[in-house]
């Protein structure tokens, strides 16, 4: 998957996972969750995407970025 296509996805799926996990933050914060989100979502679900395509890439974006909150939420706070 291209890395500006995985960077839309992210973006995306931050947008999601900050309204699922109900956090308010600012644009550059929920994007960076979003594309870390990718990233990790990316890196475990690679070959769930190669089946189903991008569908499954913002699923796994969306639950990469609720873990990078949660982990958040949990330690960083």
């Amino acid at each position: 998957m291209p890395v500006l296509a995985l960077a839309i996805i992210g973006a995306a799926a931050g947008l999601i996972a900050t309204r699922m996990m109900k956090i308010k933050a600012d644009l550059p914060t929920t994007l960076a969750i979003g594309i870390g989100g990718a990233l990790i979502g990316g890196l475990t679900l690679r070959f769930l995407m190669m089946l189903t395509g991008w569908a499954a890439g913002l699923v796994g974006a969306t639950l990469g970025a609720m873990l990078l909150i949660w982990l958040w939420k949990t330690y960083i706070r």
